[in-house]
């Protein structure tokens, strides 16, 4: 296992830490909502980390495709929903906002699931939109953590970006199944 693949599954074992702190958080432990920030902060740095040293030291492997978008993904989902269902925050996420984040990557999942079906393979690769939609979403929850008064603007920010990369992302699908589907019936 690479470097690479090695910060990629540090950032999936700090979830359930990350989640643990916010789960046992009140505010007589006020210091625990700022140890789940510092280990969400962690996770952005590795997450820049793993794909900076992937590309430049020439790192990239099957595994690490799969390990480095599942940490984002574990990361930034288990965040949204917890800074929604955890009441004793001083900030949470407003229902819409999880709902239109959770929906695009089951979208994008189901979708991805289809293509594997129809084409026997699929290459996952981050789009533009899709990283500034991390950053964005990434951005969000840091402002909800530290309790921003102005943390709406970030959330509207990662929801536009949500929906701009999940439309992105499903036109990109069609027209790989369209693709696959023209190739075969000229065969």
């Amino acid at each position: 296992m690479n470097i690479a693949n090695k910060i990629s599954t540090f950032r999936i074992l700090s979830v359930p830490f990350f989640i643990a702190c916010l789960v046992y958080y009140n505010p007589e432990r006020s210091y625990l909502r700022f140890v789940a920030l510092g280990i969400f902060i962690l996770g952005v740095i590795s997450d820049a980390a793993d794909g900076y040293l992937a590309r430049k030291a020439k790192l990239q492997s099957k595994a690490g495709l799969i390990l480095d978008p599942l940490g984002d993904k574990m990361l930034l989902m288990s965040a949204f929903i917890c800074l929604y269902i955890i009441d004793k925050l001083p900030l949470q996420f407003p229902l819409w906002v999880i709902l239109i984040v959770i929906s695009r990557d089951v979208i994008i999942l189901i979708g991805a699931a289809v293509i594997y079906i129809v084409k026997q393979n699929i290459e996952i690769l981050p789009t533009r939109w899709g990283k500034l939609t991390t950053t964005f979403q990434m951005t969000a929850v840091i402002s909800v953590l530290i309790a921003l008064p102005f943390s709406f603007i970030f959330w509207w920010l990662a929801v536009i970006f949500t929906v701009f990369s999940g439309i992105d992302y499903i036109r990109r699908g069609f027209a790989i199944l369209y693709a696959v589907d023209t190739h075969r019936n000229n065969r």
